[in-house]
């Protein structure tokens, strides 16, 4: 306990005093997360909403596929960007394989089904009567589209933040995708990882206390969303 404690101090020192390797793997985690975050949003809002506004044979199917994919494994994920980037792969000549663009894409699409699905549920999550009140004021089909998406921003902006901190915390990607490289591609999780094993418990901890809370602040941001932040 008493290893603990003193860990803790350390980890905490550390922290104030923003050492510049924390601080370094600290914004780099940051960087690729928010990055990772802005891509998915621009791709699976829009794909959210199609998905939504329109009936088409398989719908339901499609849906239960994205919902299944909420649980897709980060290390699966890697394996498959993995091979996409490798050298040998469709995309290796670009060189994005042990990079933070590498990394990005990788998060990319581990956190858009979870993304496009909340999407969907936002919308979803809007009454009829919004869409037929809209439409008897004289809406145009996209006019109500609009309105209905204006409805359903705070969970929309909920799933985005939710997505954030999916990107945010997993490991399997970063490590596959990004290699750990020091300096480079290593980020929070995955320097929580090394450093362990390494028995490096003080560094480790003040990592494990800056991601918890990020994390922390990122659920009490959903939360604030959820409670209506924006009405």
């Amino acid at each position: 306990m008493d290893e603990i404690a003193a860990g803790l101090v350390r980890a905490v020192e550390l922290i104030l005093a923003l050492d510049p390797t924390v601080v370094e793997i600290t914004a780099r985690s940051l960087a690729i997360a928010v990055t990772s975050t802005a891509i998915a949003t621009i791709l699976v809002v829009p794909l959210g909403g199609l998905i939504h506004f329109h009936n088409f044979k398989g719908k339901r199917a499609v849906v239960n596929l994205i919902q299944t994919l909420y649980s897709l494994p980060t290390v699966t994920v890697g394996l498959v960007v993995f091979l996409l980037l490798a050298r040998s792969g469709p995309l290796g000549s670009y060189g994005l394989l042990f990079t933070p663009g590498g990394m990005v894409i990788g998060q990319t699409i581990l956190i858009a089904p979870i993304m496009t699905g909340l999407t969907i549920a936002a919308l979803s999550g809007v009454g009829p009567a919004v869409r037929d009140t809209a439409v008897s004021l004289g809406a145009s089909k996209f006019q109500a589209i609009f309105t209905i998406m204006r409805e359903a921003r705070a969970a929309m902006l909920a799933a985005i933040l939710l997505g954030f901190g999916r990107a945010l915390s997993e490991v399997g990607v970063a490590m596959m995708i990004g290699g750990n490289i020091r300096g480079y591609t290593r980020v929070l999780t995955t320097a929580i990882a090394l450093e362990t094993s390494r028995g490096d418990i003080e560094f480790s901890m003040a990592l494990g206390i800056i991601l918890v809370s990020i994390s922390l602040i990122v659920n009490l941001l959903v939360n604030r969303v959820q409670g209506n932040w924006w009405a």
